[in-house]
This record gives C-alpha cells, sequence and structure tokens, in this order.
C-alpha cells in the first residue's frame, strides 16, 4: 500500500466518525451551541447586510430550497439558504468562538439546516443525524485549524 497521506488521514477519521462518538457531553454542549446560534442568527436576519444578502439571493431558485431563517415563506436553493442564514449568525458577532479565532456554529450550522431541509421527506434525518453532522463539520474545522499555520498567527496580525 502506498505511505497514507495527511489528506487521505484526515478524510479516514472523518469518515470513521458515527453517532456512538457522540458522549451525553458533547450532545449537550452541541445543543446549546445550535440553540445560541440559531438565536444570534434570528437576531442577525434584521441586519441591513443581512437584508442585501437575501435581495442578492432572490435571483437564484431551484427545485430543491431551504428556509430562510426567520422568514418561513422566503425559500431558496440550500446553498444560498446557508449563505444567507451564516451571514445572518456572523453579521451579529455574538457567536461562539475559539482560539485561533473562527466562529465555528456560524459556518456549520446553516449548512447542516440548509442540506436536512433539502431531503425529500421520506429520507429525513433525525435529530441524532443532525448533531453528528454538525459535530463532524466542527471537527473538521477544528482539525483544518491545527493544520494551518496561518490561522495560529491571526492574533499577530491584529
Amino acid at each position: 500500500f502506498p505511505p497514507q497521506t495527511v489528506t487521505g488521514n484526515f478524510a479516514n477519521v472523518i469518515h470513521g466518525l458515527n453517532a456512538s462518538h457522540l458522549t451525553d457531553q458533547v450532545i449537550q454542549r452541541s445543543k446549546r451551541m445550535i440553540l445560541d446560534t440559531l438565536g444570534v442568527g434570528l437576531l442577525g436576519t434584521s441586519t441591513e447586510v443581512c437584508h442585501k444578502v437575501k435581495q442578492y439571493s432572490k435571483i437564484y431558485s431551484s427545485d430543491i430550497s431551504s428556509t430562510i431563517w426567520g422568514h418561513l415563506d422566503f425559500r431558496l436553493p440550500p446553498l444560498y439558504a446557508a449563505f444567507v442564514n451564516g451571514v445572518a449568525v456572523h453579521s451579529m458577532d455574538f457567536d461562539d468562538t475559539w482560539h485561533p479565532a473562527t466562529h465555528p456554529s456560524g459556518a456549520v450550522l446553516p449548512a447542516v439546516i440548509a442540506l436536512s431541509e433539502a431531503f425529500p421527506q421520506k429520507k429525513k434525518i433525525s435529530g441524532l443525524d443532525l448533531l453528528l453532522a454538525f459535530n463532524v463539520g466542527i471537527e473538521v474545522q477544528g482539525r483544518l485549524l491545527r493544520f494551518s499555520n496561518e490561522a495560529r498567527n491571526i492574533p499577530k496580525r491584529y
């Protein structure tokens, strides 16, 4: 077998994660992070920047759509729904953070929710599946930060 690459090893670790890896503490912390992110995102839907990206994104449509938080009557393709909802979360700058500087939930949760809404009714994912996807996204982000020399130097640049 050829030597394992960093990327291959990374993909194997992520691919191997499953719901049994979610401890009670991880589940409780994840629920708190999700609730916090939804609250900040709902507040962020009233910001000027969120209104601008919502207006911009109206030009996109598809047969598959996801909800814009706080506007149940307004749906967009999952990619743009995740974009608008992510902007709403980040526009308030109250979402969770860690060092090196990143806001993990604001990037992960809008994508996970938009994708989960896009599944056909007969293939809807469970709450546990959503928590797993959320935590895999957080894990990917954290590992990418650990691989990045630039991320470690962010505080020195400001």
